[in-house]
């Protein structure tokens, strides 16, 4: 049984069911596309599409599934809508690290780059559709329903490459284009984001609580943390912009690496880099950070030789603003500078010790 991360309801029916016996009409195709085209946040647009073709198509529920970026992680998300019995969809996020069928028939599909027409155990039909851009698959999309999806199969690829192109810009408009993480401007939304999914979960523990026969999980806390390159100055005045560009995209891929797929990163600009994480508590992020900073100070750079990292991080708690969790871990960080860089230093910690007694000016990070 999969663990469901979020639901969300909606009974938006325009129009009534139609059958995949044919195509609908286009009037109701182009509404459609308009209507999840119309959105810039990648997890609505998600919802949206899926939530399109079940209202398009006679089915009992569409999936889309985002493939990982390594093999260890092949998909990284599920969003299914579900028809109700009673009229309208849910919509649900999935465990991306659930197993079994269907998610291997979504993974052979993503893995072959081919679409899967077969019959599930219950004698549903079912139709799978790869999202691929350049020979390489970003997804696919799932659907079944109690009569053949055959007739609708190029309708269903029409979305597929219309999703992939429009994802195509969205991603683009919120990557770093030199590392390829999180830019700057996405910041806040994918904190919002990350804020909702671990009060989703902070409710799923308190059910779990009432069920005495199932274990519950310890909670975990969001940290924010910066990463910043010490001399960076000095690198790029001794030996020149691109090996500073190399040195900042090599850092990139060694955090890819370093941290949890769960883990959100971005380059907040020039040397300057975020951290988004879930531990347990302070002592758990304060080794996972200290333990990247030491791999960063062992690791010898091209031409450049070695490289030292300075982090300062907070706790974010529900109720705070991105721009005060940024102030409170940029005083961390601006501590770590002033006291010999090459170290991790927490806010929470400097301030139950007095280091931050009196007020310090703010780092390099400016805020919005």
């Amino acid at each position: 049984m999969s663990r469901r991360f979020g639901r969300a309801e909606t009974t938006r029916m325009k129009a009534p069911w139609h059958s995949p016996a044919g195509a609908p009409p286009e009037s109701r195709l182009l509404a459609s596309v308009a209507e999840f085209t119309h959105h810039r946040d990648i997890d609505a647009l998600d919802h949206s599409v899926v939530l399109s073709l079940a209202e398009l198509i006679a089915v009992n529920s569409v999936t889309l599934c985002k493939r990982g970026e390594s093999p260890q992680h092949p998909v990284d998300s599920i969003v299914v809508c579900s028809r109700k019995p009673g009229g309208g969809f849910v919509i649900e996020a999935l465990d991306p690290t659930r197993e079994g069928d269907p998610l291997d028939t979504l993974v052979c599909a993503m893995e072959t780059l081919e679409a899967i027409s077969d019959i599930t155990d219950d004698g549903n039909s079912r139709l799978v559709v790869p999202i691929h851009r350049e020979h390489a698959a970003i997804g696919a999309l799932m659907l079944e329903a109690p009569d053949s999806l055959d007739n609708v199969r190029s309708m269903v690829e029409g979305f597929a490459r219309i999703y992939c192109n429009y994802i195509a810009l969205l991603n683009e408009s919120e990557r770093d284009k030199l590392t390829g993480l999180y830019n700057r401007r996405s910041f806040e939304q994918r904190l919002q984001r990350l804020l909702t999914l671990q009060r989703q979960k902070a409710r799923g523990a308190a059910q779990d609580g009432e069920d005495k026969r199932r274990p519950v999980e310890e909670p975990s806390q969001l940290y924010l943390a910066i990463l910043d390159i010490d001399h960076f100055k000095r690198i790029n005045d001794t030996y020149g912009h691109v090996y500073g560009d190399e040195v900042i995209l090599l850092l990139a891929q060694h955090m890819r690496a370093s941290f949890r797929q769960s883990d959100v990163l971005f380059r907040f600009g020039g040397e300057e880099f975020v951290i988004l994480l879930a531990a347990q508590d302070e002592t758990a992020v304060h080794l996972v950070l200290d333990r990247f900073r030491q791999f960063v100070a062992d690791h010898a750079f091209p031409q450049v030789g070695h490289v030292t990292v300075s982090i300062g991080y907070a706790r974010i708690t529900e109720n705070d603003y991105p721009e005060i969790v940024l102030d409170r871990a940029d005083k961390a960080l601006y501590f770590a500078k002033q006291n010999g860089r090459d170290s991790v230093h927490g806010y929470e910690s400097l301030t139950r010790r007095g280091e931050l007694a009196t007020p310090v000016s703010l780092g390099s990070i400016d805020l919005f």
